[in-house]
């Protein structure tokens, strides 16, 4: 379907999957097929049965299916992923997880949208679509640069517009491959969360603008469920214990990292302090998520990362 009108440009998409359902995934890759020029899908370790039904969802829409022999993590499959698309001849990388839902012209949105960019001398890193999950349709999951860090941007009605943000989620983000190569790989060690927010950081330190399309529109879910919080506008996305101990070591790693201004780093700290007492005050079963956020908080003070073998 060549969505690049200059007829160099080749976008791959790179679809990262962990024991997913491989109906919704099915839609996904049909939906992605029609508008990029090929794909990959790297499976994180998934049972072999469900490999098997993901390796029939790939085939029917031509795609390549790399299988990891256990869960790496998120940042090491996309990393694979991309060398993929380096291999295959791509310019361009669409990164997208399992549950997501892309518009049927989210990719020439997204196109669109980078052009604007580089016609306005704009040193463009990355384009993303304007993430909203379904179960709260008001949530959009833009984020701009504040003094604390990055809260949720307003969205302009203009489906044109280009949104400036601190960081984009990885699903549905479109990358070309030389910013890759200067700003580096996701990093695999972190395994997941804030995997995304950190290789934004790194884009932004080089130079690098990242901008959420309006008119590029993603169908995506963020957590386990949601659930309304008293005193507070919004629904909180709840996530598994074990993602908490992710959460809460990589905040840490983050605020270590030197990426971020010292107002940000006090606003990431309190943050997590106030994500984990409300995930320990409130969200069953809190035995265990005192023990895995107890685990992540000590493991971020010492600096260290890779996949949590234990809990």
């Amino acid at each position: 379907m060549p969505i690049p009108s200059d007829g160099q440009a080749v976008v791959l998409a790179v679809v990262v999957t962990y024991r997913p359902d491989v109906a919704a995934t099915s839609r996904l890759l049909g939906s992605l097929a029609a508008q990029v020029q090929g794909l990959v899908v790297v499976d994180n370790g998934s049972d072999p049965d469900v490999r098997a039904r993901l390796a029939e969802a790939v085939e029917l829409v031509g795609g390549a299916l790399v299988a990891l022999p256990e869960n790496l993590g998120i940042g090491a499959a996309q990393n694979v992923g991309t060398e993929h698309a380096r291999q295959a001849g791509a310019t361009h990388v669409l990164f997208s997880d399992q549950d997501s839902l892309p518009a049927p012209d989210m990719v020439a949105q997204l196109w669109a949208g980078f052009e604007r960019a580089a016609a306005q001398g704009v040193r463009t890193g990355a384009v993303g679509p304007l993430p909203v999950d379904d179960r709260d349709e008001t949530a959009t999951l833009l984020f701009e640069p504040r003094r604390w860090g990055p809260r949720r941007a307003p969205v302009p009605d203009d489906p044109s517009a280009l949104v400036p943000v601190a960081f984009l989620l990885a699903s549905g983000c479109l990358v070309p491959l030389e910013v890759l190569d200067e700003v580096g790989p996701m990093r695999a060690d972190w395994f997941i969360d804030h995997v995304d927010l950190e290789w934004g950081l790194r884009a932004r330190r080089a130079g690098y603008a990242l901008f959420g399309v309006v008119g590029a529109r993603l169908g995506h879910q963020l957590g386990d469920r949601l659930a309304k919080v008293p005193g507070r506008r919004r629904e909180v996305h709840i996530h598994s214990p074990l993602r908490n101990y992710y959460m809460a070591r990589n905040t840490l790693l983050l605020v270590r990292s030197g990426l971020m201004p010292v107002a940000w780093r006090v606003g990431y700290v309190a943050w997590i302090v106030k994500y984990s007492a409300y995930y320990v005050l409130a969200v069953a079963p809190r035995g265990r998520r005192v023990r895995e956020l107890s685990a992540g908080l000590r493991d971020g003070v010492l600096g260290r990362a890779g996949r949590r073998r234990s809990s």
